[in-house]
């Protein structure tokens, strides 16, 4: 009977553990956020998006208020076209500021929204014309390193 029940204890452990990193694992890849009723779709143009990706999220003074619906480069401006489906319970006005920050340990990128002061909100189908595209690491040092190179060949 003492075997019966510490495998039982175990069985229950381990089925715990289980769930335990699934629901980790939903949470990291960001499925477990509600799904939104009723949203409007609005786009914007990035000149890099760095490793944003598709159902990335979208937020506003960090609550995620939307998710990145596709990314597609466009051939004839060389830049980044990010779609978004954005909850209909926040509506920004049509000055809204897009950026591409980083986030977290991990480096996940997410768009970040800074509404502007305009009267008139965007609507379905509207394009955010205000950007920020990524920042990219290795430009920042390779950028860093050329300047003290410069600066190092101007002293002698």
């Amino acid at each position: 009977m003492k075997r019966t029940t510490l495998d039982l204890w175990v069985g229950l452990f381990v089925t715990a553990g289980i769930a335990a990193l699934l629901f980790l694992s939903l949470k990291v890849g960001g499925f477990s956020s509600a799904h939104m009723k009723e949203t409007y779709s609005l786009s914007a143009r990035f000149d890099n998006i760095g490793g944003l990706k598709v159902r990335g999220p979208v937020k506003s003074a960090g609550v995620v208020v939307g998710r990145v619906t596709d990314i597609r480069f466009d051939p004839e401006t060389y830049e980044a076209l990010v779609e978004m489906r954005i909850d209909a319970r926040y509506r920004f006005p049509g000055d809204t500021f897009a950026s591409i920050y980083t986030s977290g340990l991990l480096g996940d990128q997410y768009i970040g929204l800074e509404p502007g002061g305009d009267g008139k909100k965007l609507v379905t189908g509207d394009v955010i014309v205000k950007t920020q595209s990524a920042v990219v690491l290795e430009k920042l040092v390779s950028q860093f390193l050329f300047d003290r190179a410069a600066k190092g060949q101007d002293s002698k």
